[in-house]
């Protein structure tokens, strides 16, 4: 493991971008960015299309280490170069933000209140490119629609589970059980949640650090006891279809939750502006999140 990268992602102020997009939700990305997908006619084509426009992003001037410290990448993302340099690479060497891989593979039809990952087959190899590739972490994402005590303690387990594995290739992994905003429950579905992270948490070795990506919750300061714990490297913080003006809002009000945002870090920038434009929104855009994020 990278030390300075380590130290970086413990105690440095800023937030991680979530810049992850796969299979399933890179065409609303690419429509949201103003590509409409009679645009492209293949996979290829349609994963070119999204590295151009993570390329733009994260060449932006304002995309660095100074507010940035993660960056979480898609496999293919991992693959691909941005100026002869393997993206992971151009990310800490040119920008000092540290790589982290979602490994993934997407959701489960919903069954006792929540979706959990389907089977990751080929997990261990992507933790060998991974490795091959620079990347510091992983996330894997579920997600939570009601307050179903069976439901929520299969999916925190499920995460625990095979974040040990990722503990064992020495990479740190981000455990993402996402609670639905729009959960009629989502109090309640955070008061089980949080029972069951604990549950599993104290079933960790001293040495294994992990970080949580969660849900801004509905009781201010929440997690504080989360963040808190000795084998929690950081939480991070999604905007799960929140604007930015209210992921921002709603962060700035929990102090040590840093966020880890995508579609609120991307909104409004499109294929179309000028240089300057793309500019100018996405620097107004991380430093929106940043100040929420140091609260």
């Amino acid at each position: 493991m990278n030390e300075k990268q380590l130290q970086q992602m413990t105690s440095k102020k800023g937030f991680i971008a979530a810049l992850d997009q796969s299979g399933g939700s890179t065409p609303k990305a690419l429509r949201l960015y103003g590509i409409p997908e009679d645009k492209y006619s293949t996979d290829d084509e349609m994963f070119d299309l999204v590295h151009e426009m993570r390329t733009r992003i994260i060449k932006s001037p304002s995309f660095t280490g100074e507010k940035i410290i993660g960056a979480i990448l898609f496999e293919k993302t991992i693959e691909r170069k941005i100026d002869d340099k393997f993206t992971a690479d151009y990310l800490w060497e040119e920008k000092g933000i540290v790589p982290f891989l979602k490994v993934d593979k997407g959701l489960q039809p919903e069954a006792n209140g929540v979706q959990l990952m389907k089977d990751i087959p080929t997990l261990d190899e992507l933790l060998k490119k991974g490795i091959e590739k620079h990347i510091f972490g992983t996330k894997m994402r579920s997600v939570i629609k009601s307050a179903n005590e069976e439901g929520i303690k299969a999916i925190v387990a499920q995460q625990f589970d095979i974040a040990k594995k990722i503990l064992s290739y020495g990479l740190i992994p981000i455990i993402e059980p996402e609670v639905d905003i729009h959960s009629v429950d989502k109090e309640k579905c955070e008061e089980i949640l949080k029972k069951e992270i604990f549950a599993n948490l104290d079933k960790l070795d001293k040495d294994q650090k992990i970080m949580l990506k969660l849900t801004i919750p509905s009781v201010e300061g929440f997690y504080s006891d989360v963040i808190a714990h000795d084998n929690v490297l950081r939480v991070v913080a999604l905007s799960g279809g929140y604007t930015r003006a209210d992921s921002n809002k709603k962060l700035a009000k929990n102090p040590g939750l840093i966020a880890s945002f995508s579609r609120a870090l991307t909104e409004g920038l499109n294929v179309d502006q000028t240089q300057k434009e793309f500019d100018d929104l996405l620097e107004e855009s991380i430093d929106g999140i940043y100040q929420a994020s140091i609260k």
